[in-house]
C-alpha cells in the first residue's frame, strides 16, 4: 500500500546504521582524462545525446533458456545501423543486453570456488565496473562494496572475474575498459523477495554515495539485483558475445533479454553510459531532463515510505548528476518501483499517454493520469523504452509515438519487440501475432503468470486500483469552472494582500515606462495579438545587436535565448497535432510522491498559466488554498546592494509564507511607484524558485507571478520557464482593453481583445514548447529550455542554476541600472506625458538601436555591387567595421601569423570565391527572376548557389535558348531537402552537386515555414506538387528525423540515390550544437552548415526572430571544437552564414573554423533588396521577394552586381590574409588561438563579455585535424542491395529489355531501389522508364526506405514485411507489400510496413495488404495508395494523390491537408471523430459517383497487387462496404493567385481607361 502514513522500517529490510550519508562532492562525475574530456572550451558534456536500436526478446510462460539469450544478442546486433562507431573505425557508441539472474551459471561458478549448498532463489549478483587504473582505487572501492553488503546483512559467497576478450575492443575502448568482476551474494535472513531486492537497492545506493564522496569518478555498478543482470560496454553490437564470454555460456539461461544498440552524438569513450541500465533500454531523448532533474531533487525532501524510513537518505539524490537522461528515467523508474508501486504503474507515471483533449478516453483512465498529474510532471520527449524488473518485460512509447517499436509473438511462446520489424527471423507461419505499438501505448509479458499483456489491458488495471476518479471529484479545484458558478465568491473570503486594482488609462502611459514598454511593443507586439490572436509576423531577420552590446536599455528577458529540437529529437507541430498539446496548469502543495492518497489531488487546475483578472482575484480568495502576497520591489537609489537585499528578502519572504502554511506564493510587482522600483520579474521568479529548491521547500508551494513586465509571449515564457505556475499580465491586459475605440479596434469589446491576447499567448506558449518537442507545460515549468547570451555567472548560479551561460557578462549592478533608468523615465521626468520612445529595435530609425543592414549601409552596399568599383566597397566596409558593436566578431581581433606577405602571393579572387555560397532562399519565397539571377551569378564564378526548400523548374536544368541568359543555366548547385519535400524527385537528386538537409533556419529554428497562399501561383503549385491559392507548410520536423540515427538513415537514402552528391546538414547555433554535429559527422555528412540566429527572408513570428537560436560565432566556435576534440574534423567541412558582409567577418569565421562562407540577405540587397521587410506580405516594392506579376517586373537585378559583392568582399579577404602573414584561407582555418578579445573604451557592457571560450584552441599540439582533409565522409564498406543488383538490372536501366529478378530481403537491405531509381532518372528524367520495365520480386523482412525515391517503370513487389519510411519521395513506379500465403494472422489487423510511409512522394502507387504505422502519406503530393489501416495523423500535410484505407485509423486524420483526396472505410462509425476537420470536409461514397468507380478499381488493382484477402471481401459485398466509406476532402483555394490585388487592378484599369485615344466629336 502505498499510504502517507507512519515511517516505519518494514521488517525485514536491514535498517541504517544510524550515520548520516557522506556529504556529495558535486564535482565528482565521470573522469576525465585524455579520451574523456571534462568541460572545456565551449564543449559541455551535459548536452551530448543519444539514441538507438532498443528491444526486448522474452518467453511468455518465464522458462529460462540460452535460446532467448541467443535471440536477444541476434536482434541486437541485426540494428547494428542505428548504432554509430567511433572516430577509430572499431570502438563502438555502446550495446548490451540486461537479463535475469543466470542461476545456472552463477551456481556453477560458485561450485568452482567451493561454495555449494545455496538456493538458487537466494542469489544476486552486483555486477561491478572498477577503476581500471591505479590499483589503490580498485581496493578502496572493494572495500567500499565489502563493508556496505556487510552492513546491510547481504551475505558475500564469491567475487568472480568476469571472463572478456578485450582483443576486440578498439583502441578507444581499450584504453578505458574497466575492471570488471562480479560480486557474488545471498539473501539475508528472514527477508522476502521485495525486502531482499530493496536491501540491494539500498547498499548499491550507499556503496555509491561512499565512492563518490571519495573522489572516485570512474567506478560504476551497471546492476545489482536478485533478478537482474546487465552485460554493457563500448562495444559494437556484434562483438557483444566476443566480448563477454559469458554470453556464449550454454548455462547462461533467461526468459527475458532487453537489449540496446547505442549512438551517441559524441565519440568519447563512456562505458557507464552505454545501455541497458538497471531498469530499461531508452531510445529517444528526454526534451525536460533539467526540468524534471530540478524537480525531482525539490521532491527529495519530501520523500518518505515505509519501505526506507530513515535509510531514504542514501537514496537521494535521486538521480545522478553525471548521468544521462536515460540514465535519469532509469533512476526515476527503480525509485518508485523500489519504493512500492510495481514497473508498469511506475512507467505510467513518468511517461504518461496523452489524456487531456482524448475525449473518447475511459474516464477512468483518464482520472488516473489526471491524478499523477498531481503527483509529478511527465518525462517529456521522444521514446521507445524497453524495461523490465526481471518478471515483466515491457515496453513503451512517448504519448507522441515518435520512436518505432514492432513486435511478433510466435507459436512457441517467444515475444519479440524492437524498433525495427524483422531483427529476428520469425516464419509468418509461426507467428501467431504481429503488431506495433501506437503512441504512448503499452505492452508486456508478465512471466510469472505466463501472460501477455496488451495496452488496452494494463491501463485499464491501474486505472481500477484506487478511487482515482472520486478523489479528484472531492479535492480538486478547477479555477475556471469555479468563477462563474460562484458569482459570491468575493464574499467568501477576503482578498488576499489588498493589492491595488487594474491599472487605469491615466496610469498606463506611466507604467508603460517603468516597466520598459516602447511605442513598437505596442505596435508590433501587444496590438497584433489583440487584433488578430496571433504573434506579429515579420521578415529578413534580425540586424540589431545582442542585449548585452546594445546602448538601449533592454529587459532581462531578452538576454535568454529559447532552445529547439534539430536531429536528436523532432519538434511538434503545435497546430495541427494540437491533439497531443496541453497547457493544463495545476497550483498548489505538493505530497510525498512514493505515496497516493486522497489528499495528492488537492491542487488548482488552470486550461493555461495564462491568467485574466478575474481568476486572478478568485486565486487570492479561494478559501480552499493558502496564498501569499509578495512584493518584488525595490529602492531604485540603492543601485546593485538594494537589489540584492530586496532579492534576499523576497527569498526569505516566500520561505516564512511556506512556513506559515501558504501553498501559493504570489510575486507582484503592482504596488511599484515613485518610491519603490520593480525587481524584474523574471530575476524575482528564478531566486525565489532555485532559493526555495535551495531551501527544500519548493514542492510546498507553487509560484504566481502578477506583473507589469511580462507582455511578450517570450517574456511568458521565460517566466514559466524559470519556474513560475501561472502569470498574471496586469499591465499587457490593461493595454488591451486600452485598444478598444482606437483606429482598427472600433467595434472590438474588452473582453474579444482579452480573450484574444490570451489565445496568441497560448499559441505562442505552445509553439516555444514545441519546437523542443515538449507537449505539456507541466513539462515545461522549470525545465529552463534557455540559454543566457551576456549574463554573469553569479547571478545565473543564484537566480537561473543550471542555465547555460557561456560568456559571462552583465550582473547586479546593471540589471539594477536599467531598473533604475526605467523607473526615473517614468516618475522623474515630464516625458512620461508624452509618446513612448521608439528605439527602433524591429524597424530602422535614424536615432534608434544599430542594425547591421540600416538605410545608409544598403545604399552603400548597393552603389558598390553596381559601380564593381573596389574603392567603393571600401568606403561600405569601412561603414560596416566601425561604431557600435553589434556582434561577437565586433569584439575580436587576431594577431598575425608572422611578416605580412606580398599579395601576389595569395591565392586569388577566384579560388576564394569557389568558397562562397548563396544561403537557400526556395523559388516561392523569392521570385523567379532574383532566384535566377543569383543562380546564374554563382554558376559563372564557380561558387555555390542553394535551392532553398521549394524545389527548382527543370526547365533551368538546361541552357536558356534565348532572354539574357541564353545558353546559361540556373542550375542551383545546391539541392535543398526539407521537411516539406517540395520539389524533391529522382532527377532533382541526380541535378545536385550537393544536397543540403534542412533541419532549421536560423529565424525560427524549430518551426518550419510556409509559404502564403498568396505567393502560390501556377508556378509555384507546380514546382512543388500541389495547386495554386494554398498556404504550403513544411512541417517543423523532417516526419522521418525523429533521432540522430534517422537522420543517418536520410543521409544514407540521398547517397543511394545519387552517389556523386555531397551530403550536408544545415544546423542552427545553439548551446550544444556542437554534440550535434558530432552526431552529424559520424552519421557521413559531408558537411556541416552553422547558421545564426539572425537570417531568414521568409515569414517568420517576431517573438522568434528576436529569442530564437545564438549568433554563429558562438556555434561554429563550440562545433569546431567539439569535432576536433573527437577526432571528426579531418572527415567534414563547415560552413556558415549570418550577416557576413566584409572580409573581416571571412576572416575571423575561418579562424573559428569555417572553411566555407554563405551569404543571404547581402546578395538581395546586391540585387536591389532595400529592406522593406514585406518579403511575407507579398509586396516586396523591388520585385524580389513576390510572386505578383506587376511587382515582378520591376525586378532590375543582375548576376553582375552578385558578382561584384562577393569579389569585393573576396579581395578583401585577401588583402587582409597578405597583412597576416597568410597566403591563403586553408592555412588559417579552426585557428581560434589567433583570435583576441578587444577592449571597447566606451561601451564597458561589452567588456564584460568574456570570450575566452571562443577564442580557447583546445588541441594546441595538433593532434587532430582543425580542417577537412578528405572529399568526401562516406560510410566504409557500404554496399546497397541495388548494387548487387545492377548488372542485372542494366538492360532494363537503358531502356533495352525488361528485367525481373528475385531476392531475398533483410533488415540490412535499406533503401531498395532508390540507387536504380536515381540511374534511371540520371539517363531518363523524371519520365523514367514505360512502366513494368524493371520488376524486383522480393521477399523477407526489408529495411527502412524501401522504395525511397522510386522512378517511373519500376515495380518493387515484397513479400513478408518493412519498416518504415515505404514509399519516401516516390515519383512513380509501383510498390506492393504482402503476407506470405501461408502467414498465420489476420493481415488487414497486423502492421506489416511502418511509419512515415510516402513521405513527399510525387506519384507511382502503392498497395499494401496490411496495415501501416504513424503519418502514413504525410505530404503526398501524387502517389495512389491503397492501404488496410493506419496510424495517427494519417494523409498529414498532403497536397495531391489519392488514399484509400480498407480498415482502422488513428486520430488526427487530415490534419493540414490542403488538396489530393481520401477514400476511407469506416466499419466502426468512429472515423468522424478521428479527423482533424481544420482543412477538410467529409462526405459519403455515392453510389454511381465518379469517385466509386475510381475506388472499387484502385481497390482491384490493390487485390491484383498482393492478393488481398480484405481486398477480395469488400469487393465480393461491394454495395454493403460502398456505403460505409467516407470520402475526405479539402476545402477549395480561397486565393486566385492570378488576380492582382483590388487596389493594384483598379489603378491598371484607370490607367487603362486613361490612355485611351479620345474619340474625335
Amino acid at each position: 500500500m502505498l499510504e502517507e502514513s507512519a515511517r516505519f522500517a518494514t521488517p525485514g529490510v536491514a535498517a541504517s546504521d544510524g550515520r548520516t550519508p557522506p556529504p556529495l562532492n558535486p564535482r565528482v562525475r565521470l573522469a576525465p582524462n585524455h579520451l574523456v574530456p571534462g568541460s572545456i572550451g565551449l564543449y559541455d558534456p551535459a548536452f551530448e545525446h543519444d539514441a538507438c536500436g532498443v528491444g526486448f526478446v522474452a518467453q511468455i510462460d518465464g522458462t529460462p533458456s540460452h535460446r532467448i539469450l541467443e535471440l536477444g544478442i541476434r536482434a541486437v546486433g541485426n540494428v547494428m545501423h542505428r548504432g554509430a562507431v567511433d572516430a577509430d573505425a572499431k570502438t563502438g557508441d555502446g550495446a548490451g543486453v540486461l537479463t535475469q539472474i543466470p542461476r545456472t551459471l552463477i551456481l556453477r561458478e560458485l561450485a568452482s570456488q567451493g561454495v555449494t549448498g545455496i538456493d538458487p532463489a537466494d542469489l544476486a549478483v552486483a555486477m561491478v565496473f572498477f577503476p581500471n587504473d591505479p590499483p589503490a582505487l580498485v581496493d578502496t572501492c572493494r572495500h567500499v562494496i565489502e563493508k556496505a553488503c556487510d552492513r546491510h546483512g547481504l551475505r558475500r559467497l564469491a567475487w568472480r572475474v568476469v571472463p572478456v576478450d578485450r582483443s576486440v575492443l578498439g583502441d578507444k575502448a581499450l584504453a578505458t575498459v574497466p575492471d570488471i568482476e562480479q560480486l557474488i551474494l545471498a539473501r539475508p535472513l528472514g527477508q522476502d523477495d521485495n525486502d531482499f531486492e530493496r536491501t540491494l537497492f539500498l547498499t548499491r545506493k550507499e556503496i555509491e554515495r561512499r565512492v563518490t564522496s571519495a573522489g572516485i569518478g570512474s567506478f560504476y555498478l551497471p546492476s545489482m539485483s536478485r533478478s537482474t543482470i546487465c552485460y554493457k560496454g563500448l562495444l559494437i553490437a556484434p562483438e557483444l558475445p566476443h566480448f563477454y564470454r559469458d554470453l556464449t555460456d550454454p548455462d547462461f539461461e533467461t526468459a527475458i533479454c532487453v537489449f540496446h544498440q547505442r549512438y551517441s552524438t559524441n565519440t568519447f569513450p563512456n562505458w557507464f553510459l552505454a545501455q541497458p541500465f538497471r531498469m530499461l533500454a531508452h531510445n529517444g531523448e528526454i526534451n525536460t531532463l533539467q526540468g524534471n532533474r530540478n524537480w525531482m531533487a525539490a521532491r527529495e525532501p519530501e520523500l518518505a515510505s515505509p519501505q526506507w524510513r530513515d535509510s531514504i537518505e542514501w537514496l537521494k539524490p535521486v538521480c545522478w548528476a553525471g548521468g544521462s537522461d536515460s540514465t535519469s528515467v532509469d533512476d526515476a523508474l527503480e525509485m518508485l518501483e523500489r519504493s512500492g508501486r510495481d514497473v508498469l504503474h511506475s512507467m505510467m507515471m513518468l511517461v504518461p499517454e496523452a489524456w487531456e483533449h482524448m475525449p473518447d478516453m475511459d474516464p477512468a483512465r483518464r482520472a488516473f493520469y489526471q491524478y499523477h498529474a498531481c503527483l509529478m510532471e511527465p518525462w517529456d520527449g521522444p521514446a521507445a523504452l524497453s524495461f523490465t524488473d526481471g518478471t515483466i518485460a515491457a515496453a513503451t512509447l512517448d504519448r507522441n509515438g515518435l520512436r518505432p517499436a514492432r513486435y511478433k509473438i510466435t507459436r512457441d511462446g517467444i515475444v519479440i519487440l524492437g524498433s525495427e520489424a524483422g531483427i529476428v527471423q520469425v516464419d509468418d507461419a509461426d507467428c501467431v501475432e504481429k503488431g506495433r505499438l501506437g503512441p504512448g501505448e503499452m505492452l508486456a509479458v508478465d512471466t510469472a503468470a505466463g501472460r501477455v499483456l496488451h495496452n488496452g489491458e494494463i491501463k485499464a488495471k491501474y486505472a481500477t486500483r484506487r478511487p482515482y476518479g472520486e478523489w479528484l471529484t472531492r479535492r480538486f479545484v478547477n479555477l475556471e469552472t469555479r468563477i462563474p458558478s460562484d458569482p459570491d465568491l468575493r464574499a467568501l473570503a477576503p482578498a488576499v494582500g489588498d493589492l491595488p486594482g487594474a491599472p487605469t488609462a491615466e496610469e498606463l502611459p506611466t507604467l508603460w515606462r517603468a516597466f520598459g514598454y516602447t511605442f513598437e511593443d505596442l505596435k508590433y507586439v501587444l496590438e497584433p495579438m489583440s487584433q488578430d490572436a496571433e504573434d506579429s509576423k515579420w521578415s529578413m531577420g534580425d540586424d540589431t545587436p545582442l542585449a548585452v552590446l546594445s546602448t538601449k536599455p533592454r529587459p532581462l528577458y531578452v538576454y535568454f535565448r529559447q532552445r529547439f529540437a534539430q536531429v536528436t529529437n523532432p519538434p511538434i507541430d503545435p497546430l495541427r497535432e494540437g491533439v497531443v498539446m496541453s497547457l493544463d496548469t495545476f497550483l498548489g502543495r505538493r505530497h510525498n510522491l512514493l505515496a497516493e492518497t486522497e489528499g495528492h489531488a488537492s491542487l488548482l487546475g488552470l486550461t493555461t498559466p495564462v491568467m485574466l483578472d478575474d481568476e486572478f482575484d478568485a486565486l487570492l480568495r479561494l478559501p480552499e488554498f493558502r496564498a501569499v502576497v509578495l512584493d518584488a520591489l525595490f529602492d531604485p537609489t540603492g543601485g546593485e546592494a538594494a537589489l540584492d537585499a530586496a532579492l534576499d528578502q523576497l527569498c526569505d519572504a516566500a520561505v516564512q509564507a511556506i512556513d506559515g502554511g501558504a501553498s501559493i506564493i504570489v510575486i507582484t510587482d503592482r504596488r511599484a511607484g515613485a518610491d519603490r522600483a520593480p525587481i524584474p520579474a523574471l530575476l524575482a521568479t528564478g531566486a525565489v524558485h532555485h532559493h526555495l529548491i535551495r531551501e527544500n521547500k519548493r514542492m510546498r508551494a507553487d509560484i504566481v507571478v502578477q506583473t507589469g513586465e511580462a507582455w511578450d509571449i517570450h517574456h511568458l515564457a521565460c517566466l514559466v520557464g524559470f519556474g513560475a505556475g501561472a502569470v498574471h499580465p496586469y499591465l499587457a491586459l490593461a493595454s488591451t482593453r486600452a485598444l478598444v475605440g482606437e483606429r482598427g479596434f472600433e467595434n472590438r469589446s474588452t473582453v474579444e481583445l482579452e480573450a484574444n491576447f490570451r489565445k496568441a499567448a497560448n499559441k505562442g506558449l505552445l509553439r516555444i514548447m514545441s519546437k523542443m518537442g515538449i507537449t505539456s507545460i507541466a513539462s515545461y515549468r522549470g525545465a529552463q529550455i534557455f540559454e543566457a547570451v551576456g549574463i554573469s555567472q553569479p547571478v545565473v548560479d543564484r537566480c537561473f542554476n543550471g542555465t547555460p551561460s557561456r560568456l559571462s557578462g552583465i550582473g547586479l549592478a546593471e540589471i539594477a541600472a536599467d531598473a533604475a533608468t526605467r523607473h526615473a523615465e517614468a516618475y522623474e521626468t515630464t516625458a512620461a506625458a508624452g509618446r513612448l520612445p521608439n528605439l527602433g529595435l524591429v524597424n530602422y530609425r535614424k536615432d534608434g538601436e544599430v542594425h547591421g543592414y540600416n538605410r545608409v549601409a544598403v545604399l552603400a552596399m548597393q552603389h558598390a555591387s553596381n559601380t564593381g568599383d573596389f574603392e567603393d566597397y571600401r568606403k561600405f566596409e569601412a561603414m560596416a567595421n566601425s561604431g557600435n558593436p553589434r556582434a561577437i566578431r565586433d569584439l575580436l581581433e587576431w594577431v598575425p601569423l608572422g611578416p605580412a606577405v606580398p599579395i601576389d602571393e595569395v591565392e586569388p579572387v577566384e579560388s576564394i570565391l569557389h568558397r562562397f555560397g548563396t544561403m537557400a532562399m526556395s523559388l516561392g519565397a523569392l521570385s523567379p527572376e532574383a532566384h535566377q539571377t543569383l543562380a546564374v551569378a554563382m554558376n559563372r564564378i564557380g561558387a555555390k548557389s542553394n535551392t532553398g526548400e521549394g524545389g527548382e523548374d527543370p526547365d533551368w536544368w538546361k541552357p536558356f535558348p534565348d532572354g539574357p541568359f541564353k545558353g546559361e543555366r540556373a542550375n542551383s548547385r545546391i539541392k535543398q531537402v526539407a521537411s516539406g519535400r517540395f520539389g524533391v524527385t529522382p532527377q532533382y537528386l541526380q541535378e545536385a552537386e550537393e544536397i543540403e538537409i534542412k533541419i532549421a533556419q536560423g529565424a525560427k529554428p524549430g518551426e518550419g515555414g510556409q509559404i502564403p497562399a498568396t505567393k502560390v501561383t501556377t508556378l509555384i503549385a507546380r514546382l512543388r506538387h500541389a495547386i495554386p491559392g494554398i498556404t504550403l507548410v513544411s512541417p517543423p520536423p523532417h516526419h522521418d528525423i525523429y533521432s540522430i540515427e534517422d537522420l543517418a538513415q536520410l543521409i544514407s537514402d540521398l547517397k543511394v540515390a545519387n552517389p556523386r552528391a555531397r551530403v550536408g546538414v544545415k544546423l542552427v547555433s545553439e548551446t550544444g550544437v556542437g554534440t550535434i554535429a558530432a552526431g552529424v559527422a559520424k552519421a557521413y555528412a559531408d558537411y556541416i552548415q552553422i547558421s545564426g540566429h539572425d537570417g531568414g527572408t521568409g515569414a517568420s513570428p517576431l517573438s522568434s526572430i528576436k529569442h530564437a537560436g545564438s549568433p554563429w560565432e558562438v556555434g561554429l566556435a563550440e562545433t569546431q571544437q567539439v569535432l576536433v576534440l573527437n577526432g571528426l574534423r579531418g572527415r567534414i567541412r563547415l560552413r556558415t552564414d549570418g550577416g557576413l558582409k566584409t572580409g573581416r567577418d571571412i576572416i575571423i569565421a575561418a579562424l573559428i573554423g569555417a572553411e566555407e562562407f554563405g551569404f543571404g540577405t547581402g546578395a538581395l540587397i546586391a540585387i536591389g533588396c532595400d529592406m522593406a521587410r514585406q518579403c511575407h506580405l507579398n509586396t516586396c516594392p523591388t520585385g524580389i521577394a513576390t510572386q505578383r506579376a506587376d511587382l515582378r517586373a520591376k525586378f532590375a537585378g543582375t548576376p553582375e552586381q552578385v558578382i561584384h559583392f562577393l569579389s569585393h568582399i573576396a579581395q578583401d579577404t585577401r588583402e587582409l590574409l597578405a597583412k597576416m602573414g597568410a597566403r591563403s584561407i586553408e592555412e588559417i582555418v579552426g585557428r581560434s588561438g589567433l583570435l583576441r578579445q578587444r577592449y571597447l573604451p566606451n561601451h564597458p557592457r561589452a567588456n564584460l563579455l568574456d570570450l575566452t571560450p571562443i577564442v580557447t584552441d583546445i588541441d594546441p599540439n595538433g593532434r587532430h585535424a582543425h580542417r577537412s582533409v578528405q572529399p568526401r565522409n562516406d560510410r566504409p564498406g557500404d554496399v546497397t542491395l541495388d548494387d548487387l543488383l545492377r548488372d542485372a538490372a542494366e538492360p532494363a536501366l537503358a531502356g533495352i529489355d525488361r528485367v525481373t529478378l528475385n531476392v531475398e530481403v533483410h533488415t540490412a537491405y535499406r533503401t531498395v531501389g532508390a540507387r536504380l531509381s536515381g540511374e534511371i532518372a540520371r539517363r531518363h528524367g523524371d519520365a523514367g522508364l514505360p512502366e513494368g520495365t524493371l520488376t524486383i520480386n522480393a521477399t523477407g523482412s526489408a529495411g527502412q526506405s524501401f522504395g525511397a525515391f522510386l522512378a517511373p517503370g519500376v515495380s518493387l513487389n515484397l513479400v513478408g514485411e518493412s519498416n518504415d519510411y515505404v514509399g519516401k519521395g516516390m515519383h512513380g513506379g509501383t510498390i506492393s507489400v504482402s503476407p506470405p500465403p501461408n502467414a498465420s494472422f489476420a493481415a488487414h489487423r497486423t502492421s506489416i510496413i511502418g511509419n512515415t510511409v510516402l513521405y513527399g512522394a510525387t506519384g507511382g502507387r502503392l498497395f499494401v495488404a496490411g496495415r501501416a504505422g504513424e503519418r502514413f502519406a504525410v505530404r503526398n503530393s501524387g502517389a495512389h495508395a491503397v492501404v488496410e489501416g493506419v496510424g495517427d495523423h494519417g494523409c498529414e500535410y498532403m497536397t495531391g494523390g489519392m488514399v484509400v484505407v480498407l480498415g482502422d485509423t488513428g486520430r488526427n486524420f487530415a490534419a493540414g491537408m490542403s488538396a489530393g483526396i481520401a477514400y476511407v472505410l469506416d466499419e466502426s462509425g468512429q472515423f468522424p471523430s478521428r479527423v482533424n476537420r481544420d482543412m477538410v470536409g467529409l462526405d459519403r461514397l455515392e453510389a454511381g459517383s465518379p469517385g466509386e468507380a475510381t475506388v472499387r478499381g484502385l481497390i482491384e488493382a490493390h487485390v491484383a497487387a498482393t492478393c488481398s484477402d480484405r481486398g477480395a471481401e469488400l469487393l465480393r459485398q461491394w454495395p454493403r462496404f460502398r456505403s460505409q466509406f467516407w470520402v475526405v476532402l479539402p476545402h477549395p483555394p480561397q486565393i486566385d493567385t492570378t488576380a492582382l490585388p483590388a487596389r493594384v487592378a483598379a489603378r491598371a484599369a484607370a490607367a487603362a481607361v486613361a490612355s485611351q485615344p479620345v474619340a474625335a466629336p
